[in-house]
């Protein structure tokens, strides 16, 4: 069940945090996707500011050539 290396405790975290007894699929729908959007602008954010961070290493790399 756990192909995704998440250990029991952040299975359990993440399952109470969605957790829905009201919803007939158990969870709740809107909070799980806007934790999803969440994460999604979190991992962006990462990866614009890597992105910055290659470029300014490229471009001081091609300055001393």
């Amino acid at each position: 069940m756990n192909k995704f290396n998440i250990s029991e405790s952040e299975y359990q975290e993440i399952e109470d945090a969605i957790g829905s007894e009201e919803s007939v699929v158990g969870i709740d729908a809107k909070k799980t996707h806007i934790m999803i959007i969440h994460l999604l602008h979190e991992l962006q954010t990462s990866v614009e500011r890597l992105e910055k961070r290659v470029d300014e290493l490229e471009g001081k790399q091609s300055q001393s050539e």
